[in-house]
């Protein structure tokens, strides 16, 4: 039987929806694939070619008045919070069109505030919560015990250095929503982009304090979508907008992320073979059978796809040697992050008074909250990105970008993050070295121009979860225009 080939789909078996209540990068990449909607143009509508392209002029941005809606937004105290909460937070929702709204979670450090950067921060597949993820189990101040009742502080959280906000985006997403079904037959990259910069200029206007403060885009897996779309598209429009509108991106950070799809097919392929996980035989046949010029694959190609599929069968594609959970019946025995963690995540977010305080679900929606919502119409995503980020290179960010790289990591590996940057041609600023962190190697960098590539030891995908130290360091050094320590 024909298959499509994308990205993922040699190596891993599909989650189960019972398990996150969305699909994984692989089969969200693959059944997109099959409606068309992976071209190598689609976001032209995004591009900075040239002062005549039409399409690079800027486009209007619906501002709502924001008067009083920052002191609503305040957080005063989470059900089953620790004591000793020293720092703001606020949530609520942004109109970005009409009957269109995205909600938002954001927490300010606790020292300086006042003087620190923004970071928002993005999640690793279409549908998927940056808040819920990224947030409860990466780099938020916050994790939830196994009760999915009460919080306990997270020793490692990145609010310590930025002002973190999240967004659940798109509309659809989480407690985001639109109230017109004809959105979700349009949504893709191009809206998601247009509509997470509406969101940001907004939100700028509702709390004034940050709109001359510097900005940094990072997250991981389809954050190298979002968050490199949504560079360029601020940077078009700090060109050719009214300027109270610009926004100060300074850099961005890319981790384990989707940029480029022949880099990340032969990267993750690459990677299963070196590290045993698929067999000789699978190997030279995926490589001897299958076509990337094609959308359509033959039947043999399709053999060797699924045999690949079997074999990997029971590993976290996230992280290979990662433990697994078996807390919920029937669903796959692996989470996107730590054990079990989104499930203690998603309990406490459907508690009807943790959504009071988070001021979230206003619509009162017939749905429960999930991690992850499957986006089926998803209709535009080009197969790669490079183009943006080597436009942004070239003068865009006044700081610099970083990709990074957990290094035990299957589904978007070390190696297609490598294949990726060889295609940029770049030469080295600083050659390899390892860097360290208490005394340990805590990964390897090579310093390009504008562009560091750093790897992180012992992670996986969601290097703040599986690496959280490791994973501050290097976020401190990055946001401070540094190279991580070489002692």
């Amino acid at each position: 039987m024909a298959n499509i080939l994308l990205i993922l789909s040699i190596l891993f078996v599909v989650i189960s929806h019972q398990c996150y209540g969305s699909q994984p990068l692989s089969e969200f990449l693959t059944e997109k694939s099959f409606k068309g909607a992976f071209h190598a143009d689609s976001f032209n509508a995004l591009s900075l070619r040239s002062e005549s392209d039409a399409s690079a002029k800027a486009f209007a941005v619906h501002v709502s008045p924001q008067d009083g809606l920052k002191e609503k937004d305040k957080i005063d105290r989470l059900p089953g919070q620790p004591d000793g909460v020293d720092f703001n937070q606020f949530s609520g929702y942004v109109k970005v069109d009409c009957g269109r709204v995205l909600y938002y979670y954001f927490v300010e450090s606790p020292q300086d505030s006042s003087s620190k950067p923004l970071l928002m921060w993005f999640a690793g597949v279409p549908g998927c919560s940056s808040f819920g993820v990224g947030a409860w189990t990466e780099i938020g101040p916050f994790r939830v015990n196994k009760d999915g009742k009460t919080l306990y502080r997270n020793p490692y959280a990145w609010n310590s250095e930025a002002n973190l906000i999240f967004v659940e985006a798109p509309a659809g997403v989480g407690f985001s929503y639109s109230n017109t079904s004809a959105y979700y037959e349009r949504i893709g990259d191009t809206l998601t982009a247009y509509d997470t910069y509406t969101f940001l200029v907004n939100w700028l206007e509702r709390f004034p304090e940050y709109k001359n403060r510097g900005l940094f885009l990072a997250g991981e897996g389809y954050a190298g979508h979002y968050a490199t779309q949504l560079a360029q598209l601020i940077l078009r429009q700090n060109k050719y907008s009214n300027q109270t509108t610009a926004i100060n991106l300074k850099g961005i950070a890319l981790g384990n992320s989707y940029i480029d799809y022949e880099s990340s097919f032969y990267g993750s392929l690459d990677y299963a073979w070196r590290h045993a996980l698929i067999s000789d035989e699978i190997y030279n046949g995926v490589n001897s059978n299958c076509n990337l010029s094609l959308v359509i694959q033959s039947d043999s190609c399709s053999e060797y796809l699924n045999l690949s599929n079997n074999v990997t069968e029971g590993i976290n594609p996230y992280d290979i040697y990662a433990s697994l959970c078996n807390s919920t019946p029937g669903a796959a025995p692996y989470s996107y992050v730590g054990p079990c963690s989104t499930d203690y995540v998603s309990d406490y977010m459907e508690n009807p008074e943790v959504q009071i305080a988070l001021h979230a679900n206003i619509s009162t929606v017939p749905y429960p909250w999930k991690i992850c919502n499957d986006l089926k119409n998803w209709t535009d995503a080009p197969r790669t990105v490079l183009p943006i980020i080597t436009e942004l290179m070239e003068g865009g960010i006044q700081s610099f970008q970083m990709m990074f790289s957990g290094d035990t990591d299957s589904a978007i590996p070390v190696t297609s993050a490598k294949y990726a940057v060889n295609k940029l041609k770049l030469s080295a600023k600083t050659a390899w070295y390892p860097w360290y962190l208490q005394n340990e190697v805590g990964g390897y960098v090579v310093e390009y121009q504008n562009l560091t590539f750093v790897t992180v030891r012992g992670a996986g995908l969601f290097v703040p979860d599986h690496q959280p130290a490791r994973a501050l360091a290097l976020f401190t050094s990055f946001i401070n225009a540094q190279l991580p320590p070489s002692t």
